[in-house]
């Protein structure tokens, strides 16, 4: 059941894409509504069941990523985002690629604990696109929403760096560990309490890091 709705949240992304890209704003946002209720869903019912999956570890994520994408794309042909912001988070996801081959070669299986900064980067850009799309209208609501949505945009992105800041050192513990066989779990994020289990506060984790 939570690889079905991660396969539904997966299989509205071209849809809203779609409903973006012809201005059917309301739709497009009840279509987001939906993609981030299923999440939540997911989530429980995984833990809830004790479902969790490698497919579903490797949906999550996507899905979220696939999301940011289609929104990017839809927004800025509509001239809503300027293109140095989707650079930004472009030249983001391009610093993060050479860690999963790293980690990899370690004996890591090319997986790292998410971090809650990469978590709260991804709910603040989630939450800034809609707002961003709303605030494309006329009315007092519409120039609210754009303020807070760039609000969320530039905290957003800011976090996204910090976060890949953040694995890269993870990452380079790793390197310097110098460990070539597959340890019994992987290292927390730097600074966390010897022996913590980087993974207990999420058990869905992830492939790449977000």
């Amino acid at each position: 059941m939570p690889n079905v709705l991660s396969l539904a949240r997966l299989a509205g992304v071209p849809l809203f894409l779609w409903l973006v890209l012809v201005e059917a704003d309301w739709w497009a946002l009840g279509v987001l509504v939906f993609a981030g209720l299923s999440d939540w869903l997911d989530g429980k019912l995984a833990r809830a069941l004790n479902q969790t999956s490698r497919l579903g570890m490797v949906l999550d994520p996507a899905a979220d990523r696939l999301y940011i994408f289609a929104t990017l794309v839809g927004l800025t042909i509509r001239d809503i985002i300027p293109l140095w912001l989707v650079a930004l988070l472009v030249a983001r996801e391009v610093a993060i690629t050479p860690i999963a081959p790293m980690v990899r070669r370690l004996g890591y299986g090319g997986t790292l604990p998410v971090h809650f900064t990469g978590k709260a980067a991804t709910l603040c850009l989630l939450y800034a696109f809609p707002l961003l799309l709303l605030g494309d209208h006329d009315g007092g609501a519409a120039t609210a929403a754009k303020v807070i949505g760039w609000s969320f945009a530039i905290w957003g992105t800011a976090l996204y760096w910090w976060a890949a800041v953040l694995y890269w050192a993870q990452t380079r513990q790793l390197v310097l560990a110098g460990r070539g066989s597959p340890p019994a779990r992987a290292p927390g994020p730097p600074g966390a309490r010897p022996g913590a289990d980087p993974s207990a506060g999420d058990q869905k984790g992830a492939e790449t890091p977000r």
